[in-house]
């Protein structure tokens, strides 16, 4: 099962073609720069725009094609847009209950309850709008969403209009969702950490095309897409916490590649983990090193090099199959020699949990 979506329209001097096929599990990241089609796409996926070349099917379900085209009220989405647009005159459990009346009893596959649960808006539910932070309205507004059970569930740039400290708070909030629903879930963002945290699928747009789409982790490490040539190029890794040491005060984090060690985390052994790796704390070396402060040393296959510009170079190295970027010198890429198919060693400086 999966979504299939093909729109084809113009607006205004802006034209949008895109034919993708959608895990029905997990979150896409639609990413890519303002203007490039991203809401756009959004809007024809819930049916608030609508455009005679359109196609999407959704779980096997065919919801628009040339000859039929079902309305948004009447499509099982949740929708959040940037800013909250709650009703100013309700108040936190009068917005949850609004929607509800669209969706039968027997339909309801999240109860209200559970939305309030998972968003942790139970203190708020008195509360008027106008007395919510930032955060707090942008919380309801994905209760709300979810109140009507969706079967796919859009959020539009759901972090844009807050500031980093309420966009650290919601961040957990969304993520939660991702591992206590099963429902699929299309993302807006022009945000390159946001979408290395959230994403499990992503669609790289630009000027109203898709330049590619695939998993997250290839998708960032990816030499022929802008991602892995930007200053702040990033490696996405999936982990699972393998232990710790409470003596040294480290905790190790197992991967197909190996393992990372990092400062001790207030998580359960076993638990999964999502690691970003800025390229630019990787270095590479001919033989594993020895009298080094450095504890995160991996043996890995050179599979790429491109070079950024007369001084620097990024290299795609493989670990276990997994790729890291490593971002190093022209000067150094020559003198160690490095060519596709090297096997070398990678030393990172320092690894961040995402999550």
């Amino acid at each position: 099962m999966s979504i299939e979506a093909r729109f084809r329209f113009s607006l205004d001097d802006f034209n949008l073609e895109v034919d993708l096929d959608l895990p029905s599990r997990g979150v896409t990241s639609l990413f890519g720069p303002s203007g490039c089609g991203k809401t756009s796409l959004l809007r024809a996926i819930a049916g608030l725009d609508r455009h005679a070349d359109g196609y999407l099917k959704v779980g096997g379900l065919l919801w628009q094609d040339a000859d039929s085209f079902i309305p948004p009220h009447r499509r099982p989405i949740g929708y959040v847009f940037q800013e909250a647009s709650l009703f100013e005159h309700l108040d936190v459990q009068g917005n949850l209950r609004y929607g509800l009346r669209r969706v039968p009893e027997s339909e309801r596959a999240i109860s209200l309850e559970r939305a309030i649960a998972l968003l942790g808006i139970g203190p708020l539910l008195q509360r008027r709008p106008a007395t919510l932070s930032g955060g707090e309205r942008q919380r309801v507004a994905i209760a709300r969403a979810l109140a009507v059970s969706p079967r796919l569930l859009l959020m539009d740039e759901p972090l844009a209009a807050v500031d980093l400290e309420r966009r650290q708070e919601i961040l957990p909030w969304i993520e939660a969702l991702h591992r206590e629903l099963d429902i699929p879930v299309i993302h807006v963002s022009h945000a390159p950490e946001e979408v290395a945290r959230l994403a499990d699928h992503l669609v790289l747009m630009r000027v109203g095309r898709v330049v590619a789409a695939g998993g997250v982790q290839e998708m960032f490490t990816r030499l022929d897409l802008p991602l892995a040539l930007d200053h702040d190029a990033t490696s996405v890794i999936e982990a699972t916490v393998g232990g710790h040491d409470e003596e040294y005060r480290l905790t190790w984090l197992d991967f197909c590649g190996g393992q990372f060690t990092m400062s001790r985390q207030p998580i359960a052994v076993g638990s999964p983990v999502r690691l970003r790796l800025a390229a630019r704390d990787v270095s590479l070396t001919l033989q594993r090193q020895s009298g080094t402060s450095i504890l995160n040393i991996l043996p890995v296959t050179v599979d790429g090099i491109s070079l950024d510009d007369d001084a620097q170079v990024t290299v795609r190295v493989l670990a276990g199959g997994v790729p890291i970027l490593a971002r190093i010198t022209r000067k150094s890429a020559l003198e160690l020699g490095l060519q596709p198919g090297m096997e070398v060693f990678a030393q990172a400086k320092g690894i961040a949990l995402l999550n």
